[in-house]
């Protein structure tokens, strides 16, 4: 029996950047991705700001259309579906953004923003959706009290939760979790963190979980793709790639997280530079200019998915640990 919920194939999305004094150019936002998400995991893309996972991310459920490639659900290629016959699969997937200040409506009662998911898919009277809007506050740690307060009121976190609250509610299959911590407080950060995790066992849930912190990925995720400047270069189960980390940029991210014993030694990469535009990649691999181990043929040669094991894939020229 197949576990997959979410296939990616060959997926890209170029957005036109017009010049006002010079010609009209792509930004290769997500340039040939391929990847597998299986039900009831969570699945991890890291990278620095602007690698395009945030994009990939809205790629995936089409809230950014893809200018290439074929997104799949659960066997049924979305990629095809207009935005009418889309509507069925919205209630399916959901996502929970980054900044909580800003993706709550600020003049809508919190009852109006989390049950308007209902309002639109189930078309349930007002004292029902009132009713599942009580029972999911209480499931992500808030008061039914709160459903008559604006989002002004409340804090960093407990917005956060009434986010992830709007997202439950019409009950998905997928979440994607676009730096769901970012914003908050280092202390709240872990609170929110326990709370995914108990929502994903007690709904089923599979998530895609798109972040920058390392530290994050190693407490939460199963699967980890790491992506840098629109393509993916290494993807695997979590412990391989903290374990053994086979392309320079994954260890160059590694040994960028704190040491939790300040006496413990820990080599530190840094990559050259910072990462080129995506209007114009490099050619070849695209991590070259910034790698410590590139060769000439780095330069020119675009390298393939290497086999590392099992699961774990590197798309690198020379991966660490291998001759």
């Amino acid at each position: 029996m197949d576990n997959t919920l979410i296939e990616v194939q060959n997926l890209k999305k170029y957005f036109l950047r017009h010049g006002f004094f010079s010609k009209s150019e792509y930004v290769h936002a997500v340039d040939d991705v391929n990847l597998e998400i299986k039900k009831r995991e969570i699945f991890s893309v890291v990278g620095e700001s602007g690698s395009g996972k945030t994009t990939l991310g809205r790629v995936i459920l089409r809230l950014t259309e893809p200018t290439f490639g074929r997104i799949i659900y659960d066997g049924q290629d979305i990629t095809a579906l207009s935005q009418k016959d889309m509507i069925k699969f919205r209630k399916k997937m959901q996502i929970v953004f980054q900044d909580p200040y800003n993706s709550l409506h600020p003049r809508k009662l919190v009852k109006d923003i989390i049950g308007e998911g209902l309002a639109i898919h189930e078309h349930l009277p007002v004292d029902e959706i009132s009713e599942k809007v009580r029972e999911i506050l209480k499931k992500v740690g808030l008061n039914e009290d709160h459903m008559f307060r604006y989002p002004h009121e409340f804090s960093g976190g407990q917005r956060q939760r009434i986010a992830i609250a709007r997202a439950l509610i019409i009950k998905p299959e997928f979440i994607v979790l676009d730096e769901p911590t970012s914003a908050l407080d280092v202390s709240v950060q872990a609170n929110v963190l326990e709370l995914l995790i108990d929502l994903k066992k007690y709904f089923d849930l599979t998530y895609l979980f798109i972040t920058h912190n390392l530290a994050v990925v190693d407490y939460i995720s199963d699967f980890v793709a790491v992506m840098y400047l629109g393509q993916i270069v290494e993807i695997g189960r979590k412990d391989d790639i903290f374990s053994f980390p086979a392309h320079p940029y994954t260890y160059a991210l590694l040994s960028s997280i704190p040491a939790p014993d300040p006496q413990r030694k820990r080599s530190n990469v840094i990559p050259k530079g910072e990462i080129p535009s995506a209007i114009n990649p490099p050619r070849g691999c695209r991590f070259h200019t910034r790698c410590l181990y590139a060769k000439e043929m780095c330069k020119f040669e675009e390298p393939q998915f290497f086999n590392v094991s099992g699961d774990h894939i590197v798309k690198c020229h020379f991966p660490l640990g291998k001759a």
